[in-house]
């Protein structure tokens, strides 16, 4: 059996661990513009929206400036998934450190596995928002975020208890 099944990237940057600290929390900078609510202090709780393909509401559970970030998932639909409980209860967490004069992110989804029918959709996506777009808002300023789509249903967010942003 393999130790580590669920996803992981890593990359180093020649920016500051600060630096990649708050890129990696200003998830509308490389994930999606489509989001509603905190996305950087402890107990922040946000909810993320990709068309009517997935949503997610996420909650900040470990902030440690300029080291650590992890994100637990408590609500998640995905519409091409027949088990409605994946990603749910998953960590996605981010590890920031120094390596020489660079500094090294290593991005785990703890839960998420190739036995999850999401597997090979989410690892695509995740390669590209962690290995592109994340790392081109490290190093360029700018990341590759999801458009914002036109506001989230208002509902959804009341009932969430969210403020869009």
């Amino acid at each position: 059996m393999q130790q580590d099944q669920n996803y992981t990237a890593s990359f180093l940057v020649d920016q500051s661990p600060r630096e990649v600290f708050n890129a990696v929390t200003n998830a509308r900078g490389w994930w999606s513009e489509e989001i509603a609510g905190s996305t950087d202090k402890l107990n922040d709780i946000f909810l993320y929206h990709y068309q009517d393909v997935h949503r997610a509401r996420i909650k900040l559970i470990e902030v440690v400036p300029d080291k650590k970030v992890v994100w637990e998932v408590l609500d998640n639909y995905f519409n091409f998934t027949q088990d409605e409980t994946e990603w749910k209860g998953t960590k996605m967490i981010f590890e920031i450190s120094q390596k020489g004069n660079q500094t090294q992110l290593h991005f785990t989804h703890q839960g998420l596995v190739p036995a999850y029918e999401c597997f090979d959709v989410c690892n695509d996506a995740w390669s590209n928002y962690i290995k592109n777009s994340l790392y081109s808002l490290i190093t360029k300023g700018k990341g590759q975020p999801n458009p914002k789509e036109g506001g989230f249903n208002a509902e959804v967010i009341k009932k969430w208890g969210l403020q869009e942003q």
